[in-house]
């Protein structure tokens, strides 16, 4: 006997969902004319300053069936470089060699960046064509993560958006105090062994994985 497929309180959602533009938009007011206007298909002086002060991007990405991904990138302030006024150039800097976001780029040629500064309650979108580049005269620009990287994940720019700062406001992102206490989430330990399912393994053993990996994050 065939077991049937567990549900989810998504296959009940999705039953009455939206189904079109239009009738999203009868939910929502018209935006303002600032939040039209203020797309852009090129960076000025201004959101460069704010790339230069960016340590932490969130790129996104999609592969060829449209499935979707979203991965951190970080470094020092500036890491992700300006080409020109419709380039950018993020170093590919070691992490788990998935190559989710890498393939993703290969297979769409599309890629979403989100720029977060801390302490800032502004963000930075940036939309665009994207592709991964090897090319030496490019990686060893591109030396902020410590070396140059294997590999560099390029963005030609379509659209710039700044975002207003509501969501990271409404989130206290930058307030210590009404941050969590550390004990009131699991440890990155404790949520990758239930991850990896494998009993042998203890919390020691992922805590020793996790410090070496940091300690050659470089490599």
């Amino acid at each position: 006997m065939t077991t049937p497929p567990a549900t989810s309180a998504f296959d009940s959602l999705q039953l009455d969902a939206v189904r079109d533009q239009e009738a999203l938009r009868l939910a929502y007011a018209l935006p303002g004319d600032a939040a039209v206007r203020k797309q852009m298909t090129e960076l000025t002086e201004q959101t460069r300053q704010l790339i230069a002060c960016s340590s932490l991007v969130l790129v996104a990405s999609t592969d060829a069936e449209g499935n979707c991904d979203v991965s951190p990138r970080g470094g020092p302030a500036g890491f992700v470089t300006v080409l020109d006024a419709r380039t950018v150039a993020i170093p590919d800097a070691t992490g788990n060699k998935r190559l989710d976001t890498l393939q993703n780029v290969i297979a769409t040629g599309r890629a979403g960046l989100l720029f977060v500064i801390p302490g800032r309650t502004t963000t930075l979108r940036v939309n665009g064509r994207a592709c991964v580049s090897t090319r030496p005269e490019l990686l060893s620009q591109l030396t902020a993560v410590g070396k140059p990287p294997a590999s560099a994940l390029v963005v030609g720019i379509e659209e710039v958006y700044p975002h207003c700062p509501k969501a990271l406001l409404r989130s206290a992102a930058w307030k210590p105090e009404q941050w969590l206490p550390a004990d009131a989430q699991p440890t990155s330990a404790e949520v990758t062994l239930a991850q990896l399912r494998m009993p042998e393994l203890t919390i020691a053993d992922i805590e020793r994985a996790e410090a070496d990996s940091l300690k050659y994050r470089y490599e």
